[in-house]
């Protein structure tokens, strides 16, 4: 199954976030991850307008878009002439690849019917115009044996990669939003009708009705909505009569505010903030991902290479006052290198028909 891939709570005792910017170049997979760390780019308020104009006109006729580190312009990649003019109509910056997106979306169907192991994921990332896969410490010799027959079988639309740590959702007992005994994070404040909600990850809401801002403390929200495996949202309505702020906690005494909206695209530094590890940075590597954990697939999610721990799951990923994604989880972090993956938060904004402010 694929889906495409393209909320801080604000207590008086509580505030969880994540935060956003931009880099990368097409390149090998390892060049990529290199590039990723060493620069980024800052897209303009318009970057994310045009991506989903993008993908509105192109749809399949694209396989995929990215932020040029060194200019911050959005390149779109095309394998036809007709895309390529299409894609230059739009003001978008065009790169002529060689694999289309039903190409790519073919690859990513064979890995899901012959290698669905535990501890992998993966995602197109349009910069190489391949399908990157990531294999945890958990994969078996003999099943990486077997994910690397089926990438030859590919012929170069897979690349693969190891990573350390195993995949998993961050979920903790113990510290920020309570519920069932467990820790997890919020990540945006969201309203409809005027009521208020903050949404967070659908594993953690699947775990309690009930959330408290502090452990064994007073019930502040009730779960409304809640969606894992296959996606990871869920959504809370406050109870306790606040009427919290649309703004992330920084973790440096100041907040960020929060105005609208977007999917990730492939390229752009982001930070994530958790009630774990705070705030942390990173690079959007792959979109459209796939992340076969333990207790179940979830699909259309987005890579990214921030840091992150157990506990973070449901804090948010935000470029500037861009809200962007939903922690999901990650196979840890090596120096300051991570693998996060977050839940496109405009997916889950319309499944509930909430909005941010």
């Amino acid at each position: 199954m694929r889906r495409d891939s393209r909320a801080r709570l604000s207590l008086s005792l509580l505030l969880v976030a994540g935060a956003l910017g931009l880099g990368a170049t097409p390149a090998t997979a390892a060049e990529v991850h290199a590039a990723a760390a060493a620069s980024s780019a800052v897209p303009s308020a318009s970057a994310y307008a045009l991506d989903a104009a993008v993908e509105r006109t192109l749809g399949a006729d694209t396989a995929g878009t990215y932020l040029d580190r060194k200019t911050g312009d959005l390149v779109v990649t095309v394998t036809t002439d007709r895309a390529e003019e299409q894609a230059r109509a739009t003001g978008a910056t065009v790169r002529r690849v060689t694999r289309s997106a039903a190409q790519l979306d073919a690859a990513i169907q064979t890995l899901e019917a012959e290698a669905k192991i535990t501890g992998t994921s993966w995602g197109i990332d349009p910069r190489t115009n391949q399908v990157a896969v990531e294999a945890d410490s958990s994969v078996s010799a003999r099943d990486m044996a077997r994910l690397e027959a089926v990438a030859k079988r590919l012929g170069g639309a897979v690349s693969i990669s190891r990573v350390p740590g195993v995949f998993h959702r961050e979920v903790l007992g113990g510290g920020a939003i309570y519920g069932g005994g467990s820790r997890c994070s919020a990540a945006f404040n969201v309203t409809k009708g005027g009521a208020r909600y903050f949404v967070t990850a659908g594993h953690c809401t699947n775990i309690s009705a009930n959330w408290s801002a502090s452990s064994g403390g007073a019930v502040i929200g009730v779960r409304e909505g809640t969606s894992f495996p296959t996606n990871d949202y869920g959504i809370v309505r406050y109870t306790d009569g606040s009427s919290p702020a649309g703004t992330v906690d920084l973790y440096n005494g100041s907040t960020q505010d929060i105005a609208s909206a977007a999917n990730a695209v492939v390229g752009q530094a982001i930070r994530k903030s958790g009630s774990t590890t705070k705030v942390t940075s990173g690079t959007v590597t792959a979109v459209n991902v796939t992340v076969n954990y333990g207790d179940g697939p979830v699909y259309g999610m987005v890579r990214t290479t921030a840091c992150s721990a157990g506990g973070d799951s449901g804090g948010a990923h935000f470029a500037g006052s861009v809200a962007l994604g939903i922690h999901s989880g990650s196979s840890g972090c090596s120096g300051t290198a991570g693998s996060a993956i977050h839940q496109p938060v405009v997916e889950a904004l319309s499944a509930y028909g909430v909005s941010v402010y």
